[in-house]
């Protein structure tokens, strides 16, 4: 079975390859998420999950598209880290979602995203001065001082994927 992953990430890509396993073949395909850079809500960084996976699934012509998208929610105690992932069959079947950690951010990075419309990995770049903080720990990293990286982050989102997959299969099975 080949699976899509929706990104070239380091940290996503690894997230999805420790949670399927090695008896699967991985094509690391650069989508689009449809939306903008830095999603600001639950839903638009659903929907970026969800476009980066059926791209995904159908421009590799995989058996299963994976897309993992981060982005921020404002609540009334202040701006916080989300991500949500979207897995797709080539069979379409609707999409499962799932999502995970989240974490408030320091004001001074809420600020840079609210204020001056960096995106998160531009104003981690600023609040850190560090490079490729997406590509490595992410701001999870950064703000929980190591003990829960990115690739981890995405990992239990991928997890919950592969869960409720799992879940539906053994179901049309019976």
């Amino acid at each position: 079975m080949k699976i899509a992953i929706g990104t070239k990430n380091p940290t996503k890509v690894n997230a999805v390859k420790k949670v399927f396993g090695d008896t699967f073949t991985y094509v690391e395909v650069a989508v689009q998420s449809g939306v903008s850079p830095q999603p600001f809500s639950d839903e638009e960084t659903i929907q970026g999950a969800v476009n980066r996976a059926r791209a995904a699934v159908k421009e590799a012509g995989a058996d299963i598209g994976i897309g993992l998208e981060g982005g921020v929610q404002e609540t009334p105690h202040g701006l916080f880290l989300c991500n949500w992932g979207s897995l797709v069959t080539s069979k379409d079947l609707e999409p499962i979602l799932g999502g995970g950690a989240r974490i408030r951010l320091p004001e001074a990075v809420a600020g840079m995203l609210r204020h001056d419309k960096k995106e998160l990995a531009e104003a981690m770049e600023v609040y850190t001065n560090q490079k490729n903080i997406r590509k490595k720990e992410g701001a999870i990293g950064i703000f929980t001082n190591g003990n829960l990286d990115r690739t981890a982050m995405f990992y239990q989102v991928v997890l919950m994927l592969k869960g409720q997959l799992d879940f539906r299969t053994n179901q049309a099975v019976q």
